[in-house]
């Protein structure tokens, strides 16, 4: 019991790190499938965006528990300039820096998202460009920096949202260039067959 309870903080750091990757992954993934042709944008329930939301919410909220685990941990000493200025922690520095980076991404991200009615949309845009390097970046600390990269399960699973990511990024990509692609087409006289459904 004495052994769990002096360990406690680098479980719950260790727990959170993973729900946070998870949840990150989750919201990206979602996110590139509301933002492409996979789901109709007219009609879309609410609950499907807010879900969206939501989990990029939950990240927030398990990346605080996942730092306030590492500041409380005795083995390794995190104080805020380990926390949030990348190279200053002497523990696996280069993987830590990995995690910070990801960090302000995410905070960036989510704060233009709570902000968005408030700002323009460029801006929000182009901020929410940045959630592959957030990913990215989270997945990297991940693998680097935690001790359970070597577990098999895990491993599995970070392959297979690879491999999603992957293929909705191209996926987005493909569809906004088509959709730009459709825009610069001369307008042309619509007749008969030559109607365009446009639901």
């Amino acid at each position: 019991m004495i052994a769990v309870t002096d360990k406690l903080a680098w479980y719950v750091a260790r727990s959170s790190g993973i729900v946070a990757w998870a949840t990150v992954t989750a919201s990206i993934l979602w996110g590139l499938t509301l933002s492409g042709r996979l789901v109709r944008k007219r009609g879309v329930p609410a609950w499907l965006l807010d879900l969206h939301r939501f989990l990029g919410t939950l990240s927030v909220v398990f990346v605080a528990i996942h730092v306030f685990g590492l500041w409380a941990d005795n083995f390794v000493y995190f104080g805020w300039r380990e926390l949030f200025i990348p190279m200053r922690s002497p523990w696996k520095t280069g993987a830590v820096a990995w995690g910070v980076v990801a960090f302000y991404f995410l905070m960036a991200i989510q704060v233009t998202s709570w902000l968005m009615r408030h700002i323009k949309r460029k801006i929000w845009h182009a901020v929410h460009l940045t959630s592959i390097a957030l990913w990215l970046s989270a997945t990297v600390h991940t693998f680097l920096a935690g001790q359970d990269r070597h577990n098999t399960l895990l491993q599995w699973f970070v392959f297979g949202s690879t491999i999603l990511v992957l293929q909705l990024t191209l996926f987005r990509l493909f569809t906004a260039r088509s959709a730009e692609k459709w825009a610069l087409r001369p307008e042309a006289p619509v007749r008969g067959s030559d109607r365009v459904p446009t639901g």
